[in-house]
């Protein structure tokens, strides 16, 4: 069976589905501003990943459709030359300052099923950062919104509690005593941040 005829159209298929992971990767790493889909903040984690895939397939691409071509071998040298340090650099970089999130408490709102409160414990810094944030909707138009972040560089500034006072409202209490309360717009955004530490 002759495959010469399926190289080509195999090719594009490659490279649409390079692009699609590339897309995909630049859009994970452009998210994570306020009211942030969590869709899109998920494919946050997945940066690396799909940027080695779009590299993999845009490979595989060049690999078949020019095969007879002079530009084959100049190509595919551009690409492990200038792809394959950027994606290692960036990992080191992730690796090293990223950190990663752990859920520590989830809470629906009173009364509400499309609103709830989640905090997370963040690593990768020298000090405990605690982060409070809301959760707003269902997947897949499920939105989040930064609350608050509390720095444990001082035992002061550390999160001791945070409670729903109110379907719409947010009270969070430091180690050291200070109370902030936040209250919730009806689409999820805080009225203000709270930061401490």
């Amino acid at each position: 069976m002759n495959f010469t005829r399926y190289r080509t159209p195999l090719a594009f298929l490659l490279l649409a589905v390079a692009a699609i992971f590339g897309v995909a990767a630049i859009v994970g790493f452009e998210a994570g501003g306020e009211g942030e889909l969590i869709l899109l903040l998920r494919l946050r984690e997945y940066v690396l990943l799909l940027g080695f895939l779009a590299l993999a397939t845009l490979i595989g691409a060049v690999l078949l459709g020019l095969a007879e071509s002079l530009l084959r071998m100049p190509l595919l040298i551009a690409l492990l030359v200038i792809g394959v340090p950027t994606l290692l650099v960036g990992g080191f970089v992730s690796a090293a300052f990223g950190g990663s999130d752990e859920a520590l408490k989830t809470e629906a709102a009173p009364g509400r099923v499309d609103r709830r409160l989640v905090v997370v414990s963040r690593s990768g810094s020298l000090d405990p950062v605690w982060c409070v944030y809301v959760h707003q909707g269902h997947p897949p138009l499920e939105r989040r919104w930064n609350v608050g972040c509390f720095n444990g560089d001082s035992e002061d500034n550390g999160l001791g509690e945070t409670v729903w006072t109110a379907p719409d409202r947010i009270r969070m209490t430091t180690e050291g005593g200070a109370v902030h309360e936040v209250a919730i717009a009806p689409r999820g955004r805080p009225d203000r941040v709270v930061s401490a530490g």
